[in-house]
């Protein structure tokens, strides 16, 4: 008789941290923990994370992906931004982290705020380029993901671009979207010209309209606009972000998190609801 096949998920993850590589938060273990979990159950799964330069190189056994690296991500007007790809494995888990680095956005750089805690003025430009990198790197990877689950304030970009700039890639061009909340925020605004700098990718006015401000709700509403659906990790998420979601009915999951025994097959099961019915359970 012969052996019936199986097809099995394909998840990009993006996070904006991950553990060991920077301290435990409720974000970091579950940016490590989910994908594993997901590989372990069949899955197959691609990670990256911008490179810190409070992340430890040497002791994480960082290198650099020669054939990955080398190709400039246009920030702007700006078309010289290098792109570096550096790799690192999780040997427990036998799990491949591939890092996205620059020397002007990420070297000697923290996540979203110096050591004073002054939020960095480039922030925007650090996402723009984070997020190109990224899709640029699977397309050279020549991987097709059919879920791609964000996570962090950095990757809210990636629903607009998968929608709407790389919406003619075949790489992205059926994949759905999950956005991952926490309770977070970030005060003041960002880059007066930010609006400016996604023009130049062909985003119209009209598209960026919601980030009049450009502060922290505006963006997440963004990302919003262009998710197949939300999950919620933590509790006391900001009233205007939950009604926004209930005003684009949203599919949602919440709150799951690596404290519930049973969170992987939830993420699991929410990943299929939003995919066409050729999957089997992993």
């Amino acid at each position: 008789m012969k052996k019936k096949s199986r097809e099995f998920i394909k998840v990009l993850f993006i996070s904006q941290e991950i553990s060991p590589f920077v301290k435990e938060t409720t974000r970091s273990l579950l940016g490590h923990m989910l994908p594993r979990k997901v590989q372990e159950k069949g899955g197959e799964v691609r990670i990256f994370m911008p490179s810190y330069g409070m992340i430890n190189e040497r002791k994480n056994q960082l290198h650099e992906v020669i054939r990955l690296s080398g190709t400039n991500i246009g920030v702007g007007n700006d078309n010289d931004n290098p792109l570096i790809i550096k790799v690192s494995s999780i040997p427990l888990a036998r799990m491949q982290v591939y890092f996205i680095d620059n020397e002007d956005y990420f070297v000697d750089r923290l996540m979203l705020a110096d050591e004073k805690g002054n939020f960095y003025k480039d922030n925007d430009e650090r996402a723009i380029f984070f997020t190109k990198g990224v899709l640029e790197t699977v397309k050279k990877m020549r991987w097709v993901p059919d879920i791609i689950h964000i996570s962090g304030w950095i990757s809210h970009l990636f629903p607009l671009y998968v929608k709407y700039v790389y919406k003619d890639e075949p790489y992205f061009q059926n994949a759905k979207v999950v956005y991952s909340l926490y309770n977070e925020t970030f005060d003041g605004e960002l880059n007066k010209k930010y609006k400016d700098k996604l023009k130049s990718d062909d985003i119209p006015g009209s598209v960026l309209k919601i980030l009049n401000p450009p502060n922290y709700l505006n963006s997440i509403k963004l990302a919003l606009n262009f998710s197949d659906g939300v999950s919620f990790v933590e509790d006391n998420i900001d009233d205007e972000i939950v009604k926004y979601i209930k005003k684009l009915k949203l599919p949602s999951l919440g709150v799951v998190n690596v404290d519930q025994e049973d969170y992987v097959e939830r993420y699991l099961n929410f990943y299929k609801e939003l995919l066409p019915q050729k999957y089997v359970e992993v």
